[in-house]
């Protein structure tokens, strides 16, 4: 894994001019918004319209097709009626321009494209409910049945064997567990890492297979209040990590990172679960993989932010910001154990769709 890709650091008058010149709108406001290893940011135009100018970085815009791929998938899923940013064409019909920016430390090219913004704020800064909580799964799985139907004769371009985050490759944490040396944790993730190999890994193949977003997280998902049901969610954003993988991956992820969010962790996973399986419900071995899947996840935030914490130090607070209530979630669901935390979860989903 490289830990160190040429960041983005434009400055708001470079974001400014570039606007202005390659899409003719004047910005009456600029703001950063959160970013990992890219540079998200937020322009209102004086002719209408908010936007997000995304700037990858120098590294990954050296593969411009993928990020072909990734914008006709994302105009695919809201031409389809699904709550994500479209994509603009540039004055001279582009969807991404690729550009050599100085940020101060010389020439570099960047890919960058111009998306729409969506209402809303992060689900982190809500007030979660079991409601809101039902719609995020049922959200999800809605998009990932969309997802299922894209054709692109670039399509495998998102194939992505190799991709650190992805669940598939829960094993590669062995390479980074180092950072856990001295921590009574590290067994903790040894034992999930053995799960995954003995359990995970012979039932993978009955997984059913499908491009997923695989980034579900606490800033990936948007929400509106609604008076009359609170928050309902109103967008997902942030297709960086999308790749081809398993439909479950995206219940995993979306368990994992709302656990953060929720008073009672425990009562969550049972609440997603109930909302996916009214659009998708799990096969058997995508169910009794659920469960490790979902601390598979969070090893690999614990384990992948702790290695790649030192080498973003300007970024601290956006890659270490789950770091307090985390492992204490892992421990505590690992020591509750399988069992115990299946059957809370499926009469949970079970109950509730019983009552809608």
């Amino acid at each position: 894994m490289s830990v160190r890709h040429a960041t983005p650091t434009l400055s708001l008058s470079q974001a400014e001019e570039l606007v202005k010149k390659h899409y003719k709108l004047t910005p009456s406001e600029l703001r950063h918004l959160p970013s990992f290893e890219d540079q998200n940011i937020y322009i209102a135009a004086v002719e209408g319209g908010e936007y997000v100018l995304k700037i990858i970085n120098s590294e990954n815009s050296k593969d411009p097709i993928l990020f072909e791929v990734q914008t006709y998938v994302m105009n695919f899923l809201h031409d389809n009626g699904f709550p994500s940013p479209r994509i603009l064409k540039s004055t001279t019909g582009q969807a991404m321009i690729l550009k050599d920016i100085d940020c101060g430390s010389g020439l570099q090219k960047y890919l960058m494209r111009l998306l729409t913004y969506l209402p809303g704020i992060p689900i982190s800064k809500a007030p979660l409910s079991p409601r809101l909580l039902y719609e995020v799964g049922q959200t999800a799985a809605r998009m990932d049945n969309i997802l299922r139907e894209v054709e692109h004769p670039q399509l495998n371009k998102l194939q992505r064997d190799s991709f650190t985050w992805s669940l598939s490759n829960v094993p590669i944490l062995e390479k980074y567990i180092h950072v856990l040396d001295g921590d009574p944790l590290q067994e903790v993730v040894r034992s999930v890492l053995h799960q995954y190999k003995t359990t995970v890994s012979r039932k993978y193949p009955r997984f059913r297979k499908s491009l997923i977003h695989g980034d579900l997280n606490d800033l990936n998902v948007l929400v509106q209040a609604d008076e009359s049901r609170g928050y309902r969610v109103s967008g997902i954003i942030d297709f960086g990590d999308m790749s081809f993988g398993c439909s479950v991956y995206d219940l995993a992820v979306s368990i994992m990172y709302m656990m953060h969010l929720y008073p009672n962790p425990i009562e969550v996973g049972g609440l997603v679960l109930a909302g996916w399986e009214s659009v998708l419900p799990l096969n058997e071995a995508e169910r009794d993989c659920l469960f490790w899947l979902v601390l598979c996840r969070f090893c690999q935030q614990l384990v992948l932010c702790l290695f790649l914490s030192p080498c973003y130090p300007e970024n601290q607070d956006y890659i270490m910001r789950l770091s307090k209530r985390g492992p204490l979630i892992l421990h505590k669901f690992y020591e509750i154990g399988k069992e115990q935390v299946e059957k809370m979860w499926f009469h949970t989903a079970a109950q509730f769709n019983d009552r809608n």
